[in-house]
């Protein structure tokens, strides 16, 4: 999952060698922590954060797929 969410971040922001995907394990499944650069936040979080909703949405039906429970954070 992971380098999923690694994936889709590189091909939305303009320096992918900044974008830093981070996993942890809480209580309510995996978490995955997103970082990019901060010239790039805009970009990923998009206008009234309809990027950030997309990319949460589709690593939920990724996650569906395989059977895990997933929670993204973009981390400043």
């Amino acid at each position: 999952m992971k380098d999923v969410l690694e994936h889709i971040a590189k091909a939305l922001v303009d320096n992918p060698d900044a974008v830093v995907v981070t996993q942890d394990e809480g209580d309510r499944g995996t978490v995955l922590r997103l970082q990019v650069d901060p010239d790039d936040m805009g970009k990923v979080i998009g206008r009234g954060g309809r990027t950030a909703r997309a990319i949460r949405s589709v690593m939920k039906a990724a996650a569906i797929k395989a059977d895990a429970r997933i929670h993204v954070e973009i981390v400043d």
